[in-house]
């Protein structure tokens, strides 16, 4: 299914047969039945949980999940993902976000806008005050309890070493006047995550404090979250009953509604003032599809909830099409590596010339197919459809 789909086009063909690539696919069929209920069926190409690639910004869907349900967890009045939020300094590495009552905004620092943030255009520094809310420990833990024992999400987006990354700093919550609802004290992993893959050692150099070192960059303690995960972890949010009971987060009605609005929403659309159209593009971190070219205009009809990765030459896409002109719904997941000159951190990879390409035309020809498929029940998507602005 999946390799005569990819074989009908050259661009794809040639990245796709092409080892040096690394390319790895989901594509999620879904089918409705006379209720609506969604089946599920994955078609993959070339799909290995033992390749390792670099997740990047995927791991901040993860994170964002656990942060809500670690508010639901604590259920401490007055402390939602509205709260002003405080991050303190025990450890080297650490910086502060010192309370601040600004009027309610999404200036302010709470759990919602830094999850808006990263969903919206993939904020390092949100993510890392997620990051540190959790705990590496019990971030980790939980992921595995929710059936994804082999990821790993063991450090910031921040040059900090693997001791540091496993101290995360003193969280407070507090009233606009300055009140305490809610703190927790500095949290460190006393026991250090092994990589599920062992070592992991990729490209023929890297470059480190501007010098190339001719040996391969070493991945061991980096994140590592496996497509499969991902791709489940998503479906989780917007299909929830499709995700066994004990494998679900949780999380409210409310908290399922905010992920999703944020997973599509465009950046200047969004509601969030920070962000404008001269800022972002429509199709800014929709690169299954679009690619990422200002010019592009977002279709109306489409609606695309995704989440993206890209550094150190891998770049990947894991999303959902709500397609309201053809009632046609899928999901895909894609990574692929650009790297042609094989040192790693210099910063030089293809995204724009071959990368993004890609990943727009293999979401187009998905897409153009999903259009015209047979269904015995075309979906209501009405669900996925509406367009509520979600606080």
């Amino acid at each position: 299914m999946l390799d005569s789909l990819i074989h009908t086009n050259a661009l794809l063909t040639k990245v796709a047969t092409n080892p040096q690539y690394e390319l790895q696919l989901i594509y999620t069929q879904i089918d409705r039945d006379a209720q609506n209920r969604p089946i599920f069926t994955p078609h993959t190409y070339h799909l290995n949980p033992r390749q390792y690639f670099n997740p990047a910004s995927l791991v901040k869907l993860p994170v964002a999940i656990l942060a809500l349900e670690k508010l639901n967890n604590l259920n401490q009045p007055g402390v939602t993902r509205r709260t002003i939020m405080a991050t303190g300094t025990a450890y080297r590495c650490q910086t502060p976000v010192p309370f601040a009552a600004p009027a309610d905004s999404d200036r302010t620092a709470t759990v919602g806008n830094y999850i808006k943030r990263m969903l919206l255009v993939s904020d390092n520094i949100a993510y890392n005050r997620l990051y540190e809310f959790l705990g590496q420990r019990p971030l980790n833990t939980r992921l595995a309890q929710l059936g994804h024992p082999n990821a790993r999400i063991t450090r910031r987006f921040a040059p900090c070493d693997t001791t540091a990354n496993r101290h995360t700093n003193p969280i407070s919550f507090h009233t606009p006047q300055g009140t305490i609802l809610y703190k927790e004290p500095a949290k460190f992993n006393s026991v250090p995550y092994a990589s599920p893959l062992g070592r992991v050692l990729q490209g023929r150099a890297h470059q480190a404090d501007g010098q190339i070192i001719p040996e391969p960059y070493n991945f061991t303690t980096a994140n590592h979250l496996p497509l499969a995960n991902i791709t489940t972890l998503l479906q989780g949010i917007l299909f929830p009953t499709s995700i066994p009971a004990t494998q679900r987060p949780n999380l409210t009605s409310s908290d399922y509604s905010f992920l999703r609005y944020y997973l599509h929403a465009t950046p200047h659309q969004s509601g969030f003032s920070s962000y404008t159209a001269a800022q972002y593009f429509d199709a800014y971190k929709k690169y299954l599809y679009y690619g990422r070219r200002p010019e592009t205009r977002h279709q109306s009809s489409l609606r695309i909830y995704n989440i993206v990765g890209m550094s150190h030459g891998y770049l990947a896409d894991v999303a959902y099409f709500a397609d309201s002109l053809h009632q046609s719904e899928f999901m895909l997941s894609a990574v692929l590596y650009v790297n042609k000159n094989g040192i790693v951190n210099d910063g030089t990879y293809e995204y724009q010339s071959i990368g993004q390409p890609f990943l727009a035309q293999l979401g187009r020809q998905i897409q153009h197919y999903e259009a015209h498929r047979p269904r015995h029940y075309r979906p209501n998507l009405t669900e996925f459809l509406a367009a509520e602005h979600i606080r």
